[in-house]
C-alpha cells in the first residue's frame, strides 16, 4: 500500500500525553500507547544515581508525509536531545476500505521514494535478558534502545521447531540504527543473544522511511 506507514512514536512516560494529542491533532485517529523502559547499562544508572529510565512507545497508522515529521519535528521539539524519536515504517496492506479509510482518513498521498539511511531493529527475547541483547548490540555500533513486556503464545511449536524450552514471558527490545550497521549489530545479538543462549532472542528488522529526533545519531563521532 503505497504511502501507508506505521509511525513509531518514543519518548520519556511524562510527555506520552503530549505526544499522542499532537497526532490526535493531525488527525491521526487511532494511537494505541505501550510502556516500556530505556536500556542503559545498570553502571550508567548506578554512576549517575538514576533507576532505569520509563519510556512510552506510541503506536498510529498514518499516510507517509515529510511534511508531517518535519511538523513533528518542530512542534514536538524533537531536534532537542532527550525529547525523543519518531519514525515511519512503511506498511503493505490494510484490511478493509472502511479501516483504511478510518485510519488514513480517506487520504494516502503520493510519495516519492527516499534513499533510506535506517532501520528499526526489534529483538524478540526472554524477560531478563534485555542487557544481554544490549552489551551485544553495542559491540556492534547500536546507541541504545527501547524494551517493553510482552507475551509470548505458541511455545510447544517453537520447542518442537528449535528443540529447546521456550519461555513465554518475552521482552521486545527497540533498536534504531543506521541502516549500515543493521546487519552487524543483528549478527551480534544472534551470537552473543541467540537462540542458543539462555536469552533465547530471534531478531528482525523494519524500514525506516523517515524520522525526526536523532540529531545526536547523525553527527559523526
Amino acid at each position: 500500500m503505497g504511502g501507508a506507514v506505521l509511525m513509531i512514536a518514543i519518548t520519556d512516560r511524562s510527555r506520552g500525553k503530549e505526544f499522542a494529542a499532537w497526532m490526535h491533532s493531525q488527525d491521526i485517529p487511532l494511537v494505541l500507547e505501550v510502556l516500556g523502559r530505556g536500556t542503559a547499562t545498570t553502571e550508567i544508572l548506578d554512576c549517575l544515581g538514576l533507576e532505569a529510565t520509563e519510556k512510552v512507545v506510541l503506536l498510529a497508522a498514518a499516510s507517509q508525509s515529510e511534511k508531517l515529521v518535519r511538523r513533528a519535528e518542530r512542534e514536538l521539539w524533537l531536534d532537542v536531545p532527550g525529547r525523543g524519536i519518531l519514525m515511519m515504517s512503511p506498511l503493505s496492506s490494510i484490511g478493509g476500505a472502511r479501516a483504511r479509510d478510518y485510519l488514513l482518513q480517506g487520504e494516502v498521498e503520493d510519495t516519492v521514494e527516499k534513499e533510506r539511511t535506517h532501520e528499526l531493529i526489534i529483538v524478540i527475547t526472554n524477560r531478563g535478558h534485555t542487557d544481554q541483547v544490549m552489551d551485544a548490540a553495542r559491540s556492534a555500533g547500536a546507541a541504545g534502545g527501547t524494551s517493553l513486556n510482552a507475551k509470548g503464545t505458541g511455545t510447544e511449536l517453537a520447542r518442537k521447531f528449535f528443540g529447546v524450552s521456550i519461555a513465554a514471558e518475552k521482552e521486545l527490545v527497540l533498536i534504531l540504527t543506521r541502516e549500515e550497521d543493521r546487519r552487524n549489530i543483528m549478527k551480534a545479538v544472534m551470537r552473543e543473544a541467540g537462540m542458543q543462549t539462555d536469552a533465547q532472542s530471534v531478531v528482525f528488522s523494519l524500514p525506516v522511511v523517515d524520522l525526526a529526533g536523532l540529531r545526536k545519531l547523525e553527527e559523526p563521532d
